[in-house]
């Protein structure tokens, strides 16, 4: 009998620790569910925080950026010489009071093609109500003389400046076919590639075809250049034999070939 209620005892000790640690399990579940609920609430608490300022700073960017305070007040032209820095300013008058962000550059571009003279351009927008627009203009290599006059021209043909008289440190092009001819695409490029201190001792080219390229020189000889091609090479060749025999002495410079130089 002893042992038998002893057995039950146990019995039922077993269960009330089983009970028991059923209950503890249940208090550590519900409070992991509490501690991750909370941990999820404070996650998403954070991200609808973080989205709500980027869409906030996003739509106050937008706002002013396209309101009264980045409208086009001035513009700042950088680089004109021949060109007047009034007259391209004046050329975005109509855009005067536009959000610089709702200037296209097309709209650049339209102003800016009435200034033949303008080679490249490139602009800045420097808030709040700035353009900057550096030019560069055209640069004459030569002088053509025409039915209307002599005319500064650069590498493309296109009229630079109306001259009296021919200048100092501008040669004469004389080419058949005029400036769309081969020809003078070709006498232009050369001559662009010239430095400029060599370009300006040169008093006429001439060009037969795209390959037949000739100088004169001031001091009297001629250069045979042949192609626009390897001018870099043809140009140090030429400025090595001048500096051996000066133009003075000598007849011609051939660097058609520019491996192979003739002198005579």
């Amino acid at each position: 009998a002893d042992a038998a209620g002893g057995s039950r005892r146990d019995e039922r000790a077993a269960r009330r620790a089983l009970a028991a640690a059923e209950r503890a399990r249940r208090r550590y579940e519900r409070q992991e569910v509490r501690r991750f609920t909370r941990r999820s609430r404070l996650r998403r608490a954070t991200w609808i925080t973080v989205v709500a300022s980027i869409v906030v700073i996003g739509v106050a960017a937008v706002a002013i950026a396209y309101s009264p305070l980045m409208a086009l007040r001035e513009v700042r032209v950088e680089g004109t010489s021949r060109i007047a820095a009034a007259d391209v300013r004046a050329a975005f008058d109509d855009r005067v009071g536009t959000p610089l962000p709702l200037i296209a550059p097309d709209e650049v571009q339209r102003a800016l093609s009435a200034f033949p003279l303008i080679e490249t351009y490139s602009t800045e927008t420097v808030p709040p109500g700035t353009l900057v627009v550096r030019v560069v203009e055209r640069t004459p290599v030569g002088v053509l003389d025409t039915s209307s006059g002599l005319m500064a021209v650069d590498a493309a043909g296109v009229v630079v400046e109306r001259l009296d008289a021919l200048p100092d440190g501008l040669p004469l092009i004389e080419v058949e076919g005029g400036i769309d001819d081969p020809s003078f695409r070709a006498a232009g490029r050369v001559l662009r590639s010239l430095p400029a201190e060599l370009r300006a001792g040169i008093a006429s080219v001439t060009a037969a075809s795209a390959d037949d390229v000739r100088f004169e020189l001031s001091g009297g000889a001629s250069v045979i250049w042949g192609s626009a091609d390897d001018a870099a090479l043809k140009t140090t060749v030429l400025q090595d034999l001048m500096a051996a025999v000066p133009s003075d002495q000598v007849a011609r410079y051939d660097v058609s070939a520019p491996l192979s130089p003739v002198t005579g």
